[in-house]
């Protein structure tokens, strides 16, 4: 006979695992299904290690620059396999949490490959072949993404990566050529560039990080460059081959010229492919986009009574936090409850690379094409006391205003710690907050935050110290 629950979650990333526990909170018996490890891809081979990685990166160019702050470290070196051992450390002690507060809140963990086997079923097939029969009224299908590969030459973890490979190198990359400069793109090539690396970014698009304000995209550009990156856009891989000693690559530049390459390894990130095949989705008439991504209402409900769908099979945008909130709002819709549907102009982005990366809401360029008339702010790090005194006075904060109503459209930020900065204006759009309550509010100093104000003052000619 079938295990029976009222909750069933399908995978265990940051939109399964807070799915489950929201469900164990409301009062509902919950059954988690994990084929690998719990915390999925986000705490195991994404959000969390990268930025483990990322931090021991930074510390080092800190370490670089030690007689820029009146210090001496003299022969500086950095330990490849000692950097990478301490960001699978940080996941492995995140994998332990998310197991105790399966065991907290009561939730029944099922480790196998889960797949609906009709409404209100999933079978479960553990490592050793036993299969489990689960049933439960609804279901949460959380299975997220994996990476996207060249169609032409597919990963192989020895020269050519994704992030997971990228995650846990056996060597340095001596020359990296990486193809994408989204998140994920660009932090890996921050990371290496700031271990050592000679990096190449390729981007499609007319900018990096295509989907950031066109003002942080040429920021970022600007100050990869002096890192010393070196960043082709509106370019095009046209070949690539891989061997034992390498990668030979000829990339087709903006101007159509056609430039080889040879570089030691190459990592891909060219975006995200939803883990939706094999699990028994088409078998029940689940809808899906033309792009793979299932089609759900405001409170994560597919058209399949019973079924909800949360995370990276979903729209876009494709982030933890994203998937986590949606967690939330498809409990509560199946226990009776009356959630907020998401608004995805009130979903941060952060982007961990060097300099960071945060925004939230429209660019000015989207703003303008919604037909909104805008007042703009624009505040330089270099006009701030505590980044001066931090030695990061590189940057800058733009928040987009409706010049008739004062609401906050959007908040661009580039510079240290801004991923940090992000939630103050998230919160204001979330509370529909107009530039008069921002120019009210009393920011401490002295504090990186003060720029949020400044920019927002200058937005409006009032701006104080520039």
């Amino acid at each position: 006979m079938a295990e029976s629950y009222d909750l069933i979650v399908l995978g265990s990333g940051p939109g399964g695992y807070v799915a489950a526990i929201r469900g164990a909170q409301l009062g509902l018996k919950v059954a988690i299904v994990e084929r690998e490890l719990l915390g999925g891809i986000c705490l195991n081979w994404g959000c969390i290690p990268t930025k483990a990685l990322l931090r021991s990166a930074e510390i080092f160019h800190y370490m670089q620059h030690a007689k820029d702050y009146g210090l001496v470290a003299d022969g500086i070196s950095a330990d490849l396999d000692a950097v990478v051992k301490r960001s699978r450390g940080v996941a492995k002690q995140l994998n332990q949490g998310v197991t105790h507060l399966m065991k907290k809140n009561k939730i029944a963990v099922h480790m196998g490959t889960g797949k609906l086997t009709g409404k209100g079923k999933l079978s479960v097939t553990a490592q050793d072949g036993k299969t489990t029969e689960l049933e439960a009224k609804n279901i949460i299908v959380a299975t997220g993404a994996r990476a996207r590969d060249l169609p032409h030459l597919p990963a192989d973890g020895k020269r050519v990566w994704t992030y997971r490979h990228a995650m846990t190198p056996a060597e340095m990359p001596t020359k990296l050529l990486v193809i994408g400069s989204g998140a994920i793109g660009i932090e890996f090539a921050s990371f290496y560039n700031d271990m050592g690396s000679d990096v190449t970014v390729v981007e499609m698009m007319d900018r990096i990080v295509p989907v950031e304000d066109a003002d942080v995209s040429t920021f970022l550009e600007k100050s990869l460059k002096k890192q010393g990156m070196t960043i082709l856009t509106k370019a095009a891989v046209e070949k690539i081959e891989a061997n034992d000693a390498g990668v030979k690559a000829t990339i087709k530049d903006k101007d159509g010229k056609l430039i080889q390459g040879d570089y030691s390894h190459v990592i891909v990130a060219i975006g995200i492919i939803p883990n939706t095949a094999d699990i028994g989705l088409k078998e029940l008439g689940v809808a899906i986009d033309d792009r793979g991504f299932l089609k759900t209402d405001a409170t994560c409900k597919t058209n399949v009574d019973g079924l909800y769908a949360i995370g990276d099979i979903t729209a876009p945008p494709w982030l933890a936090h994203k998937a986590s909130h949606e967690g939330v709002i498809a409990v509560e819709a199946i226990t009776g409850g009356h959630p907020h549907a998401m608004d995805p102009k009130n979903i941060p982005g952060c982007t961990y690379c060097h300099p960071q990366i945060a925004s939230v809401g429209l660019t000015e360029a989207k703003a303008k094409e919604a037909g909104y008339d805008v007042k703009v702010g624009n505040f330089p790090f270099i006009g701030n006391g505590k980044a001066i005194a931090l030695g990061e006075a590189e940057g800058f904060i733009k928040t987009v205003f409706d010049s008739k109503t004062g609401e906050l459209l959007g908040a661009h930020m580039i510079g240290a710690e801004v991923t940090e900065l992000i939630q103050g204006y998230t919160i204001g759009k979330t509370l529909e907050t107009t530039e008069a309550e921002l120019m009210e509010t009393v920011f401490p100093h002295p504090t990186l935050s003060e720029m949020m104000h400044e920019s927002v003052l200058g937005a409006y000619g009032k701006a104080l110290h520039i």
